[in-house]
């Protein structure tokens, strides 16, 4: 069933979705070459409680970290341990946060110092895909449009998406319905309208689509192991144009 937030309640959103950026570009500023994926994990967890708010991650289907931190062909559900980042490395850092029982998602990938050329195109075209899927966010148009564009788009690049995880509903939930996956047709899916809260979040791969999961069941990888990218935004329908509820507007304090 898909979950039409009142104003009361996307005003909650909101704040969840502040305060989730602000600690996602604080982490990104700790990103460093020799700084251990777990160092930017416990990073997370002291931001969060400063914050007053909890990891919508933490235990979720037992998952072990506080956020999901994955490093070049690692695509997504990271977890933070003893590896260390190196100059050159794209980390890919997802915060889920919990606020006054209301979740904020957001994603982004981090450049680790100069980049090869064909990697930092992989990160600029996810980042601009994510721009245009939000901006198709509007009452009248269906999922699918937005999965058609993410596509579409990537394939003009020479990338292709990932299939076997997807973009979804949030509020009081991590995951509610409906999934917004990066690919499929226009016109299909489920009709977005006004109150209609989606975490969209392109999931790019330089090379081929498919993707593995690691001993740890949780990190997936690249079955090639070609470098990875992804974006994420928690977006909200409005009566006209879409409204990102993850811009960073420094609300760290209670």
């Amino acid at each position: 069933m898909i979950v039409i937030k009142r104003p009361h309640e996307i005003e909650k959103m909101r704040r969840a979705g502040e305060t989730a950026a602000e600690i996602l570009n604080e982490l990104a500023t700790r990103v460093a070459p020799g700084v251990t994926t777990g160092e930017i994990d416990h990073a997370a967890s002291q931001l969060m409680s400063e914050a007053g708010v909890r990891s919508a991650f933490l235990g979720y289907r037992k998952f072990p970290g506080h956020i999901c931190i994955s490093i070049n062909e690692e695509v997504v559900h990271g977890i933070g341990g003893p590896r260390r980042i190196a100059y050159g490395d794209i980390v890919k850092m997802d915060v889920g946060i919990i606020r006054d029982g209301w979740i904020g998602d957001t994603a982004t990938s981090v450049p680790v110092g100069i980049i090869d050329p064909e990697t930092e195109n992989l990160l600029t075209a996810t980042e601009e895909i994510l721009q245009g899927a939000v901006d198709l966010a509007r009452p009248g148009n269906k999922v699918g449009d937005i999965s058609h564009f993410v596509e579409m788009q990537a394939a003009s690049h020479g990338f292709s998406v990932v299939r076997e995880f997807v973009g979804h509903g949030v509020g009081r939930q991590l995951h509610e319905d409906p999934q917004v996956p990066n690919f499929g047709k226009r016109n299909s899916g489920p009709k977005l309208k006004p109150g209609m809260t989606i975490a969209i979040e392109p999931m790019i791969n330089m090379g081929k689509s498919k993707v593995r999961v690691l001993a740890d069941n949780w990190t997936a990888v690249t079955a090639d192991g070609l470098p990875s990218a992804h974006f994420e935004h928690t977006v909200l329908v409005t009566d006209n144009l879409p409204e990102v509820l993850t811009w960073p507007r420094k609300t760290l304090l209670k």
